[in-house]
């Protein structure tokens, strides 16, 4: 088992009810990682689930739970021959943090019908920078659990040259040798920085609605994650995210709702 796994694991309590333990390893900055997250919630709906994957999930992120003690409570909805809906709530100290609804189904490894390209164009890792290590005062110990290379354009906010676009791009793994599986991308989907950084905004910038979607098990290796919005406007601004494997395919799908940073 990986410090990974172990960060996510689910201990059954009954058919409706997981306990889980909330790893201080995936703050950022305080708060916890909302991909972190909802990896654990997703341990918790696949054990209790006939299907083997987690092929869409709609997180709702009510407020940001701290390190420790939590629970998971299921409901089953509806489940078939194909796929099963079940809604999971994170719950601590009797508070709801995330609302989601999961749809769990089995994946065949097949190659797709038809699929589009990539909607940006990455350099290779070698030519890819890493961020600097935070400082120990910052409490950003997500960055210890990951290995990112970026693309350097896309992090030229760090000294003050944002390119003006929100956009973000980086190649992706665990720091600890694992092969990616479906819990490590509903990491990935949430793991660049905001892509507000890139277009001049700042600060802890707080998602309100995740949705992403599982749609092929990736090939060992590294992957590739390109963040893009839409708009920005009134303090809000979208994210998407598209994970590719070291295969090239498409493996997983994001789009999310936050705030803009007060920082």
């Amino acid at each position: 088992m990986t410090k990974f796994d172990e960060a996510t694991q689910a201990i059954r309590v009954d058919e409706t009810t997981y306990d889980v333990c909330l790893d201080p390893g995936y703050s950022i900055g305080g708060p916890l990682n909302g991909g972190y997250l909802m990896a654990v919630l997703l341990r918790a709906v696949v054990d209790a689930s006939p299907h083997e994957h987690p092929v869409t999930t709609s997180a709702q992120f009510l407020r940001a739970p701290r390190p420790g003690p939590a629970r998971v409570r299921l409901e089953q909805i509806k489940t078939g021959r194909t796929a099963t809906m079940t809604r999971a709530t994170l719950v601590q100290d009797d508070k709801a943090f995330i609302e989601t609804l999961v749809t769990t189904a089995t994946l065949n490894d097949v190659a797709p019908d038809w699929t589009d390209g990539p909607s940006a164009a990455m350099p290779p890792v070698e030519e890819c920078v890493k961020l600097p290590d935070p400082k120990p005062e910052s409490n950003m110990t997500f960055n210890a659990q990951i290995d990112m290379a970026f693309d350097p354009p896309t992090i030229g906010w760090l000294d003050g040259s944002p390119t003006g676009r929100p956009e973000a791009r980086a190649h992706f793994r665990m720091a600890e040798p694992q092969d990616p599986d479906p819990y490590i991308l509903a990491l990935a989907v949430d793991a660049l920085p905001p892509v507000v950084f890139s277009a001049g905004a700042r600060g802890w910038a707080p998602t309100v609605d995740l949705t992403w979607h599982l749609r092929a098990l990736p090939a060992p290796g590294w992957l590739t994650l390109l963040g893009s919005g839409r708009m920005i406007s009134d303090g809000w601004f979208d994210e998407e995210v598209e994970v590719w494997d070291s295969a090239g395919r498409l493996v997983a799908q994001s789009r999310q709702l936050a705030r803009v940073g007060r920082g």
